[in-house]
Formats: C-alpha cells, structure tokens, sequence
C-alpha cells in the first residue's frame, strides 16, 4: 500500500515537473518572451527599430490588461549581428531567462546558429527577421516565419522587371554569406526562367566599406541591371560608388534593402532603386488614416519616425497577442502550437498580406512585390506577385 502510495506521488511529481517545463516562460502574472537584435553592429538601425515596434505593441496589451491577466514581457539581447554571440544571446534567453518563444530575431545566420539551443528546450522560433528559407524549411513544429524568401522574392520578381526594363545584361553583388547567396540563387533561378543566365556576378565580405573594385567589374560588363544582395550601408555604398563613376543601371535588392535608411543615409543618389518588400514603410503623412495615426502615436512614444522594421517588430508581437489571446488561460508550448496551426489572419494596416499556418506550412504568404524609391521616399509599383 506504502509503495503504491509512493509510486503515485512520484508519477506526480514527474508530471508536475513536466507541465512546468512545457510552460516555460508562463507564470501567473506574466509571459516572458526573448527577442535577439543587432543593437551595436551594422544593421543596429534595423534592430532598434524592431524592438520599438513590438514594445509598442507590449504596451499596448498591458495598458488593457495583459492576454488573460498577464502582463508581457519582452527580454531582449543584441547580437552585434555576429552568428557566435547570438548563439550567447539564445542561451542567455532559454537557459536564465526562461523565455516562452523567441520573437523576431534578426538576422539569418544567428538565426540558424540559434536553432539547437532554442528546439533543445522546446523554445519556439517565431517570425524571425529574416527572409531566409531556414525559417521555414524543413517543416519544424517549432518553426513560425512571416516574411516570404529572398530567393522567392528574386525568382518571382527579376523576371517581370528584365522584362519592363528590356534588360540585356543582368548582374549581381551579394554579401558572401547564406543571406546573400539566397538572393543570388533566386536571381539565378529567375533568369533561368527567362532562358538566360547572370552576365557578371561579384561578391563582398560581410561589413564591407569599400565596394569599387565589384562596381568597376559590372561597370565594365556592361551590366544594365544589376541585382543586390546587399542590407543597409552595401546598398548605399554600391550605388553610390556607381553613381560616382557615371554607372546607373536598374538596380534592384532584396526586402533587406527595403527601409528608409536607405534615402534618409544616402541621399538623392538612391533615388529609382527598385526592392522587393510586403508590408509598406509607414510615413506620417500616409493618406491611410489608421496607418497615419499609428505612424504618429509612435513618433509621440520613441521621438522618432516609424520605419517598417517598426512595422515588423508591432505585426509580430500583435500576431503573438492574437494567438495567445485564442490560446486562452492555459498557454503551454502545446496549446500555441495547436492554435497557430489553425491560425489565419486579415491583410494588415501596412499592406502585408493575409497570413494563414497549418502542422505543414511555416511560413505566413509567399507573395512579395515591388517598391522603388522616387523623390526620396519608398512608393509600391506592383501588386503582389506570387512565386
């Protein structure tokens, strides 16, 4: 009778112990959620503004009370966009903060190198930022993605613009790591589409300054559109050294050089780059009223304009808000995954589109289209374009 009594209490301490180690991060009063940005490296300006945009997110839901009594709270850690110290960072998160999920970690590389640390403990990844196919392929319980591919970006789009531009000689700058090489492989992919290949293709290490001798080499192909692999300072460091030297082809990058950095750093040189992108930047002076007041509400809290990393970082964090709201009380790992499963959303204030999960699908909507810089300020030139 003494044995069976005991065999029962320790079955319930094991149980226990196991409810408690699925609602990691989940306490009475509160959801602890991690978040890994590039606060003091190369892309700090995309990092800062996504951490404003999902904590004016949190802010909102905890004014109203939390998601079923519980407050928010967003733990988050910077990268210096350096894959070893986001390894660091998702240990820090996982292992001593406890975090529910991880929310919007930036950057593909640190993303991948994450990945173990955060499945070991049953940790999902969720919307990441970053357009990269590891976000979502292979299929992963743990998986979570918003943001459609470079390389889908790039195979759907560079065909219709070789086309609109009659273009002869297409070719392509990328940064030597799995992010540039994404985008480099849907350009391959899109040219094959068209029967043609890359005329010229040149490559720069990751925080390169100096990108003259990969201008001097398309320049010298006779390139007339010319693909870039490239973020914030290597979009406006290429153009502008081809601006410099008289070179101006139709130049053409990835959602990661879709923000207003991009004409706000680099001037009037950037104007008629094309990229591709979902959800538009949010100007105050937008004629979509709720875009608008948002856009202003946020320059009021952080006193500074908005930017779509700021879009990006509040839609994450709302999509959370709303899948943990029909969760309901008892958030586990389990029950989220179950909700997000069946999860679909309307098309968003900023234009992003519909976005619809299932046990098979990871990723949110395929679709990207096209922006391009006119006067100094991003302008949608296409509808969405789907792969």
């Amino acid at each position: 009778m003494i044995a069976g009594a005991r065999t029962a209490l320790t079955l319930s301490l094991v149980l226990a112990a196991a409810s408690a180690m699925a609602q990691q991060g989940v306490s009475k009063n509160e959801i602890v959620l991690g978040s890994i940005q590039d606060l003091s490296g190369p892309l700090a300006g995309y990092g800062k503004q996504a951490r404003a945009g999902m904590q004016l997110r949190i802010d909102e839901v905890n004014e109203q009370g939390g998601i079923h009594g519980r407050k928010v709270v967003l733990k988050i850690e910077d990268s210096g966009y350096d894959p070893k110290r986001a390894v660091l960072a998702a240990q820090k998160l996982v292992n001593q903060d406890k975090i529910f999920l991880m929310a919007g970690h930036l950057g593909t590389a640190g993303n991948v190198a994450s990945f173990p640390v955060q499945f070991d403990k049953n940790v999902i990844n969720f919307m990441p930022l970053t357009a990269a196919r590891e976000m979502y392929e292979p299929v992963h319980r743990l998986k979570y993605a918003m943001l459609s591919s470079y390389y889908d970006q790039m195979h759907t789009v560079l065909p219709r613009l070789v086309k609109e531009k009659n273009a002869k000689k297409v070719c392509a700058i990328y940064q030597d790591d799995e992010f540039g090489l994404e985008v480099l492989r849907g350009a391959e992919a899109g040219m094959k589409e068209l029967g043609g290949t890359l005329a010229e293709k040149t490559s720069f290490k990751r925080a390169a300054t100096d990108f003259s001798s990969q201008v001097a080499k398309m320049k010298a192909s006779g390139c007339d559109l010319v693909v870039l692999g490239t973020v914030i300072r290597e979009t406006i460091g290429t153009i502008g050294e081809s601006r410099k030297t008289g070179f101006n082809p139709v130049f053409l990058g990835s959602a990661a050089a879709y923000t207003d950095l991009i004409h706000k750093l680099g001037g009037k040189a950037m104007d008629g780059l094309y990229a591709t992108m979902t959800q538009q930047n949010p100007y105050t002076d937008e004629a979509s009223q709720p875009l608008r007041f948002w856009a202003n509400k946020y320059k009021t809290k952080f006193n500074e304009d908005p930017t779509v990393f700021s879009a990006y970082g509040y839609t994450l964090l709302d999509l959370f808000v709303q899948a943990a709201q029909k969760t309901g009380p008892q958030l586990t790992t389990d029950s989220f995954i179950k909700t997000m499963d069946s999860m679909s959303t309307q098309p968003d204030m900023f234009g992003g589109p519909a976005l619809s999960y299932s046990p098979t699908k990871r990723l949110g909507n395929g679709t990207s289209r096209l922006s391009q810089i006119q006067d100094g300020r991003w302008k949608v030139v296409s509808e969405y374009i789907k792969p």
